[in-house]
């Protein structure tokens, strides 16, 4: 069930990728069900919302977490990358519209654990390939959003990433996001929403959305997003 506990339940998809730390590197696979990601690694279950959000599942004895290094329980000093089928939409000879499977390979560095406990640094890079074309995001910082909207920049004209980053009803809480995964859905009252064109408008939909969804995502009532449209613009 998505993470407001309405509408439908998202199916289970799996990325594979690998993880590195100061013991080497090894391939796994996370399994997303579209609000929370698990891994298993050296034997011990991981779940998160995000991938910096880590953290042995209830019930891990604590010897066997001797080999990780962890900032307040979650996963750091390692490297994880992880392939995402995500679907990109192209023009078709006959002027119609054609869709293809894509991979994004997103690399998420964390660092250490600084004096505050936070990380003292996390990078995210993101690999989009498909129909023998190739991208790659600018990599200066650890949102989702922004490296994903960097590859849509990059694309051909017409040619657009069909997932909930460019839908048309898709938001963030202007108090902040997270990393991945933390985009406000609202297909729910789509019209009150197509009439937010502010911070100010946008109060009076906050909170009122249909879930929380993944930037990667993708559902039935996708529709590409318009500029000017939401907080986001």
């Amino acid at each position: 069930m998505d993470a407001k506990g309405v509408g439908a339940a998202m199916s289970e998809t799996i990325h594979p990728g690998t993880y590195r730390d100061k013991h080497g590197e090894e391939p796994l696979q996370f399994r997303n069900d579209g609000s929370e990601l698990r891994t298993t690694i050296r034997g011990v279950d991981f779940a998160g919302s995000d991938f910096d959000m880590l953290e042995a599942v209830a019930g891990t004895p604590e010897h066997r977490l001797a080999s990780f290094s962890l900032n307040r329980g979650d996963l750091c000093e390692c490297r994880f990358t992880v392939d995402i089928a995500l679907p990109v939409a192209m023009p078709a000879a006959n002027g119609s519209q054609t869709t293809v499977i894509g991979t994004v390979q997103a690399t998420i560095e964390l660092g250490a654990t600084s004096s505050d406990g936070r990380l003292d640094s996390q990078r995210l890079r993101l690999r989009l390939a498909f129909a023998g074309s190739d991208f790659v995001s600018a990599g200066t910082g650890d949102l989702f959003e922004l490296e994903l909207l960097d590859l849509q920049r990059q694309l051909p004209e017409g040619v657009y990433l069909k997932a909930c980053i460019n839908c048309l009803y898709s938001d963030y809480s202007p108090y902040g996001q997270a990393s991945f995964g933390s985009m406000l859905c609202f297909r729910n009252i789509k019209d009150e929403y197509l009439r937010v064109t502010s911070k100010n408008e946008f109060w009076a939909v906050h909170g009122r959305h249909d879930r929380l969804v993944q930037e990667t995502y993708l559902c039935g009532q996708f529709a590409r997003r318009r500029p000017g449209t939401g907080y986001r613009g």
